[in-house]
């Protein structure tokens, strides 16, 4: 008997070395390990990537650490022009294209937003094929641009990119989602009940083996100060124009240190608003399987979320995940959404979009002894290894196949 053979369609999967969108890569290995044959079908080109894939025509095979990747040529783009969406949109149209090069059909098709052009593909290919089709929802699209883009909700965009979300939701098989309370949303999109399943972002077990940082990382950050921690995208939609704020009001505070580990496109506004604190450091992006290394030099992690309806639906960003397994705990700027430090207890929340208590937090974590410190940190490590490894997710995800 053969084995069921799944195919990802994301536009932004990555392996590790890519140093971003690795979710997949994790759950394909393990699925391979549960008997199922995964090919992941990404672009050869997006502004998240570190380090793109070599290209070798229109479609590049390549077996990365045993899992296999058909990377698509496409257009290359800045993140803020509309020849994004041109590249998105080559995409969807050339996995078409790729798909009548293949004769080893998939019996089940995912495809991951964003973008959520591909599903059109998707839908194509399960009525060629009779397989079955999930759709996985990462945000939630065009709320997104109508909430954080402040966009009208009659603007061309949001029309065109809510056409491709009904028939997403209506057309699929199973809607997946990493947000917890999505259903409601995505079944009044729909107007109809849906096959829904919460499957949030987790860690690799393979992440608890540390790759060292280089030595002039770690000469970057003090060891006498009280270190409070970021990793990530340095960008609108992790609120840092609050966290911002309220690193001014404590640029005095020479006790206190804080590392902004990452890129992002509003990195060198922040730079140049900071180039007079003395108590800041910008650290560029680095490896996946470096992140536990840096985040063992921070005495607190933050995580940040704008006041909007958005969140309701939930949060489930890779950092809370990566922070909670370090055993740091956290300090979650957010309107009480329910995040995984709420859920756990590892830290302190304080209000979304108030600089000052942020501060506030900052300073109540510090005057915690490191034992204090300590318990809400090894809260988080316990919560994330109970609920979020790759291998308990790869195995619900399997019960959809």
């Amino acid at each position: 008997m053969s084995k069921k053979k799944i195919w990802v369609i994301n536009f932004f999967a990555g392996t590790p070395d890519s140093g971003w969108g690795e979710r997949h890569f994790f759950l394909a290995k393990k699925w391979i390990e549960l008997g199922y044959d995964v090919e992941i079908i990404s672009s050869s080109y997006n502004h998240m990537f570190k380090n793109l894939p070599e290209e070798k025509g229109e479609f590049t095979r390549e077996s990365y650490d045993g899992i296999p990747f058909i990377w698509v040529k496409t257009p290359k783009y800045h993140s803020e022009s509309l020849k994004r969406f041109w590249s998105m949109l080559v995409f969807t149209w050339k996995v078409l294209k790729l798909a009548k090069m293949i004769d080893n059909k998939p019996d089940t098709i995912i495809v991951s937003s964003m973008p959520l052009f591909p599903i059109w593909t998707g839908i194509r290919l399960k009525r060629k094929w009779k397989a079955k089709l999930i759709f996985e929802i990462r945000d939630i699209w065009p709320l997104t641009l109508i909430q954080l883009g402040k966009k009208s909700p009659w603007h061309p965009a949001v029309l065109f990119l809510g056409f491709f979300e009904k028939i997403g939701y209506r057309k699929a098989d199973s809607v997946v989602s990493l947000l917890p309370n999505a259903r409601a949303h995505i079944e009044k999109i729909a107007k109809k009940k849906v096959d829904f399943h919460y499957l949030p972002n987790g860690i690799d077990e393979s992440l608890q083996v540390k790759e060292p940082l280089p030595k002039s990382t770690i000469e970057k950050i003090p060891t006498n100060k009280f270190i409070v921690g970021y990793t990530g995208t340095i960008g609108l939609a992790n609120a840092m124009n609050y966290f911002m704020e309220a690193l001014e009001i404590l640029k005095e505070q020479a006790d206190i240190h804080f590392v902004l580990v990452g890129d992002g496109y509003l990195k060198k506004d922040y730079m140049e608003q900071s180039k007079d604190f003395g108590n800041i450091t910008f650290i560029d992006k680095i490896p996946k399987n470096q992140v536990q290394s840096v985040l063992e030099l921070f005495d607190v992690c933050f995580v940040g979320w704008h006041k909007t309806p958005l969140y309701l639906s939930g949060v489930s960003a890779n950092k809370y995940f990566d922070y909670m397994l370090s055993g740091k705990p956290i300090l979650s700027s957010n309107q009480h959404i329910k995040d995984p430090v709420e859920l756990s207890g590892c830290g302190i929340l304080v209000e979304a979009e108030n600089p000052l208590k942020i501060v506030e937090g900052i300073l109540k974590l510090q005057k915690m002894t490191e034992d204090e410190r300590l318990v809400l940190g090894q809260k988080g490590r316990e919560y994330v290894l109970k609920n979020h490894t790759m291998s308990q997710l790869a195995e619900k995800y399997a019960q959809i196949f």
